[in-house]
Formats: C-alpha cells, structure tokens, sequence
C-alpha cells in the first residue's frame, strides 16, 4: 500500500501492479518460511498505480480548424511507405492523426510521498512534436517554462521532483534517464535547482551506463542520477569496464566521492564555462539535406548535367559525411540549389529540378514544418548564417561529431560537410594545430558527450569549441604550431592516398594501441606499415609539445590539470572579454570595424564594452510576431543575455523577448551558451 505509481499505458499500469503484489507475496513467503500459510486472498488488486499523464492534465482538447475550417491533421510520425519511382522508404502521408490544442493544461499533481523513482520515457526534445504532437508539445512547455524547450521529456520528470525535494516534500528522488543528462539542455534544468535557494545536490550519479531498452530491444546509454535538498557531496560512479554476458553486461566501475557538478563530474567544474566571443560565428555544423534524393552518384551527376551545363558545378558538389572520412569515402555528390528560388532551377537546370522534384519533394511533403515543406528544393538546415564566412576560403577544418577518435582534418573549400560534421571556418594550420593538440582533445572529450551503442564521443559545438580559450603564442611559436600541422595533415592524407584500404580510425586504433604499449596482430602491423605510425606519432607529440608551450603550461600535465587550467583561463578570457579585449580568432571577418591591429595573428582587439542598459537610443517593439523576430536577429550581432536584448527595445516584455530567441536558437539561427543566464550570439 505504501508503494505508489503514475502510468500512462493501461497495460503497463496493470502489469506493475501485479508485479507489486507477486513480490509482496515473495517476501512474505521468505518471511514467514516453508509450510506457513500463504495470505489471502492470493491475487489481489492493489489500485496504487494511477493510470494518467504523470507531468501534464488538462480540461480538454479540441481540434485545431485549417484555413477551410476543417480539423486539421498531420502525418502521424511514424508510418511509411515504398516511393513507386525510387523504391526508398518515405512518409505514408495517408496515415494521418488530428491536430488538437489543449485547453487548460497545467502541472499534473503528484501523491503524497517520501522517495520518487522513475524510468520516464526517452524522447529527445527535438523528438517531441513528432511523437506527442504540436498541441502537446506546447502546452508542456507553456506549463513548464523553466524547462528548456530542447530537452528531452525525461527532464520533466527530473525538474518536478527537484522542486518538490528542495522544498522538503521528498526526501530523495532518483530516475533512470537518456545519457544525454549532462549535455547543455539536460544540464540547465539541473543548474537551475542546483543554484536556486534553497539549493539541490546530487547524491549519486553514473553519468553513463549500458541499457537494453525492452520495448525496442535497443541498446542505448543511460545516466543515473539521484537528488536531494541542500548542499553536499555525492558517489560518483564511473563505468570502466563492460564485459558482455548474455544480456546483462558484467560492469566495472571507479568510484568517486565529492561535489558533483550539473556535467555529473568531480573536479574542476567543465560545466562552468562560458561561451567566448573570440570563437563566435567561425564554428558550425555541416549542412542537413532532409530529403537524401539530394545525394546523387558522379554518374547521376554527369546525366544531370554537371560538366556540360554552364554554372551546375556551383550546384552539384562532392559531399562527406563521417564514414567519408573516417572509414572508405562513398565519393558521392550533392545537389545544393540553396540562393535560387523553385523557378530558377527549373528554367536553368531542368534536368535536377525533375530530380528533385521526384526524389525530394515526396518527402517533404510530409513535413510538419512549413519551411521545410515549402523550401523543398532547398537544404533542410543550409546553414545560410555560416555560409558568407566560408567564401574565399580555399580550406576549412573538420571533425566529425561523433567518432571513436578526435581527429580534426582540412576538407577543401569545394566539399559540403555533412551534419555529423563540424566545420570550422579557418584555412590557418595554427587553429588546426591547436585543435588537434592533446589539450584540446582532452577539454573535448570532457566538455562533450557520449552517443551511441559504441558509447564514442560527441563534439558539441556549443561545449567542446564555444568556451574553450586558444593560446596566444608569439608569430614564431605560432608558425612553429601551424607548419606541424600541416605536415600531419599531409601525411595522413598522403599514406591514404597510396594505401586506399587506410582509414583513419585504423590508423588511430594502431596509435593508440602503440601509446598503449600492446602488440599489434598482423592486421594492425599491416596498417602500422602503411600508416608510417611512428610518423605520426612523433608529429602529434611535436604539436603537443607546442600547443603546451604556447599556454604557457608544462607538456606533461594529466587530464585533470589540463581540464582545471582550461576552466581557469576561460574565466580570465570572459573578464577580458567583459572589459571590451577580444582575442579574435579571424578579427577581419569577425570584427571588420574594430581599428586595433592584430597581435600575434590571434588577432587580439579592443572592443567598446556594452552597457547593460543597451542603447542610448531604443528601438519600438514590434507588433507583429514576424516583424518581431526580424527585429531581434537584426540587433543581437555579438553575445547577450536576454535581458540586454529586451533593453534595446522600448515596451519589449522580457518574457515575449525570451520566446523569440529561444525559438532562434532551437533552429540554429542563434547560437545560445549554457551558463545560468544564458547569452546569445548570431
């Protein structure tokens, strides 16, 4: 009776409480031992578990009318269908469900209790509409602003039992949840109850756990994480050993006790740093097709046009993503039209609009999104903002996002990156240099997260690159970074070229297993050959060396120091910063007005610091909702708070500026830090 429950599935909610009473049955068997007699009745209904919405009621829900006043209703997310001209699986549009508004919503009502666990569902934030629908989707986040709008609907879960647990209402509460927890969205929900007063501290956490999902029998990662009120230290436990035994994996963990930060760490608190305007607007991901009838052989090419039609070799690119680079490149091509309207192509390129129109269009019809519904000749996400800081470059660095190894690599300028790759808009092998060196790929495997069955490591833009300082070595020492870099740059693409069976995560699985001091098979000496490992060793331990030299640090510091020096100097470019000094990192594209000269090639400026109460001179706020989003992009041109955006404008509410830049930033039109007030830049 003491053991109570929310479900939503009816089916669910009768399994638990029949699993409730079957194990009050065992233990009273073990209780009372053999030959006593078993309680009746034998099966009992407990009614303890609540069937309804465990975060969300309303009063009702009605049908959304379209333009004819008709319900209107969408693709249901999930069904699809064979394409009759390609065969390729896309959207079942016939199988549709109703578009409702919920009137009335607000926090669903949790029973009284001392402890809370839960394993809530995993769905992404950007998952949400798809799963739950539009009507849903907002008045979750209407009823619960304090959430992020990117989280995943498991922080729902976390944010209500945080607040009852701060105010004396429970006395623990802990969830089973995605491992994406301590990544930026996840980690202001957290941030918020942990900086809030009266405060929360984690008792216990493993940011990172294997996790067979019963219902999908997917295998995914998990994060654990327990709660309570005040300040204090928790167990940490870290997995360092995964051996497979059927389904249930033997695990090995180290455990730690301290302050557990938001990023679930003990030590120097990663999750502390700031974003830097230095690195803004030179960091991207790569381009996201929506719609792979966009990707087309060099043969596809060729009968399209490429090569004889005048200006497709503008349209029609060689395109990568992350098995281009890090395994065998598929050597395919891309069909980028972003800058000409739907009329163009046609009159111009008749031959790819057909293509499009057949390949693309069907699957962007069922869309939920108007822009990308009615863009359909265009990129889902073309990244419009980081394209005009790509021209004239005959070079840039990538890595991708999610890989075994932090390898980051120039593509040439001709090449559109996927979006599992990030782009850095920087032809300069001194930036390559650094971002290769040891230092940095220590910070990005810290500062990053975790994806995947593989558990490999994700660089997050917003993470692994915003905040993290560059040094600012003297021309001698960064030329001395920069011509390192180029020749491991050369080399791997060299020893590619002559052994095309080479990848780059075998090349790096050999390093590592030599750092490591292991015998290498036959296999691994074959790529140790062709790889010239030794090679390559010795010119990422020269960068390392310099790298070092250029903070200003000893070479052979360990993780830990690395990650608490870089946490420091990011505190010091952030008081530099506030104080109008701005180490940019292309100055004549990212500060074109500022008149100090450059120092170093960092290109360290003096800016005009801000004042907090914005202009001298307001804008009028808008009334129109579109007129209003145009007015914001147009003055946030550096990184501000919400509250500095809202001074630009007289009558500006902050709550309705708040809105419209977090609506930006969820389309990657602002790019948005995590610290607890958190300040967006173009």
């Amino acid at each position: 009776e003491n053991f109570l429950g929310i479900e939503l599935k009816p089916w669910a909610r009768e399994i638990a409480d029949l699993v409730l009473w079957v194990g009050y049955l065992s233990a009273q068997l073990r209780l009372l031992g053999k030959g006593r007699q078993v309680p009746e009745p034998v099966l009992r209904k407990l009614d303890n578990i609540q069937c309804r919405d465990a975060v969300l009621v309303w009063g009702r829900a009605v049908p959304v009318p379209d333009e004819h006043g008709q319900p209107m209703t969408r693709w249901d997310g999930v069904s699809m269908k064979p394409d009759p001209l390609t065969g390729a699986q896309i959207p079942d549009e016939r199988r549709r469900v109703a578009v409702q508004r919920f009137i009335g919503a607000k926090p669903a009502a949790w029973p009284e209790a001392d402890y809370v666990i839960g394993n809530p569902p995993f769905i992404g934030g950007w998952k949400l509409r798809q799963a739950l629908g539009d009507g849903y989707a907002e008045a979750l986040r209407e009823t619960y602003p304090e959430v992020p709008e990117s989280a995943d609907l498991v922080m729902y879960w976390w944010h209500k039992a945080a607040g009852l647990a701060r105010t004396g209402k429970l006395q623990r509460f802990g969830f089973i949840t995605t491992n994406s927890i301590w990544q930026s969205f996840q980690r202001r929900v957290i941030d918020h109850h942990m900086q809030a007063e009266p405060p929360l501290h984690l008792d216990f956490a493993i940011p990172d756990h294997p996790w067979t999902d019963s219902e999908s029998a997917a295998a995914v990662r998990i994060a654990m994480t327990a709660g309570s009120a005040g300040a204090g230290e928790g167990a940490l436990w870290r997995v360092v050993e995964e051996t497979a035994t059927g389904d249930t994996p033997l695990i090995t963990f180290q455990q730690q006790t301290g302050l557990i930060h938001s990023n679930l760490r003990i030590g120097a608190n990663v999750a502390s740093v700031v974003e830097l305007r230095a690195n803004s607007g030179v960091c991207s991901p790569g381009v996201k097709l929506h719609g792979a009838g966009f990707i087309v052989t060099p043969e596809e090419a060729a009968r399209l046009g490429l090569g004889t039609v005048p200006g497709l070799e503008q349209h029609i690119l060689d395109y990568r993503n992350g098995r281009d680079l890090t395994a065998t490149s598929r050597g395919v091509k891309v069909i980028d039209l972003f800058g000409l309207t739907a009329v163009q192509v046609r009159e111009r390129f008749p031959a790819v609009y057909q293509h499009v129109l057949e390949k693309v269009k069907p699957e962007r019809d069922a869309n939920n999104r108007d822009t990308y519904r009615l863009n359909w000749w265009i990129f889902g996400e073309p990244r419009r903002e980081f394209r005009p800081v790509m021209v004239g470059l005959p070079r840039y660095i990538a890595t991708v996002e999610t890989a075994k190894h932090r390898i980051f690599q120039f593509l040439e300028a001709t090449i559109r990156p996927d979006n599992m790759l990030v782009a850095f808009a920087s032809a300069d092998a001194f930036h390559l240099g650094v971002l290769s060196s040891r230092i940095h790929v220590v910070w990005a495997l810290a500062a990053g997260a975790r994806l995947g069955v593989g558990n490999d490591p994700r660089y997050t833009k917003s993470r692994c690159f915003d905040p993290f300082p560059f040094p600012d070595p003297p021309p001698a020492l960064r030329a001395r970074i920069a011509d390192y870099a180029d020749l491991l740059d050369a080399h791997r693409k060299r020893q590619q070229a002559a052994h095309p069976a080479l990848t780059l995560t075998g090349m790096y699985n050999v390093l590592a297993a030599i750092r490591e001091g292991c015998a290498l098979d036959a296999k691994e000496q074959d790529i140790h050959q062709w790889a010239l490992t030794s090679i390559l060793r010795e010119l990422h331990d020269a960068i390392d060396q310099a790298v070092a030299e250029a903070y200003g640090w000893p070479a052979d510091l360990d993780d830990e120091g690395i990650l608490e020096r870089v946490v420091a100097l990011n505190r010091e470019r952030v008081a530099e910063e506030r104080a109008g000094r701005v180490r940019w990192l292309r100055p004549a594209l990212q500060a074109p007005t500022e008149a100090a000269p450059e120092q170093h090639g960092l290109g360290l400026a003096a800016g005009v610091e801000e004042e907090a109460a914005g202009p001298a001179v307001k804008q009028a706020w808008p009334k129109g909702v579109r007129e209003r989003v145009a007015a914001v992009r147009a003055v946030v041109t550096a990184s501000m708070t919400v509250g500095e955006i809202a001074a630009c404008f007289k009558g500006a509410k902050r709550a309705d500026v708040e809105v419209i830049v977090e609506s930006l930033a969820s389309v990657g039109v602002l790019l948005v830090s995590a610290d607890a007030d958190p300040r967006y830049s173009p």
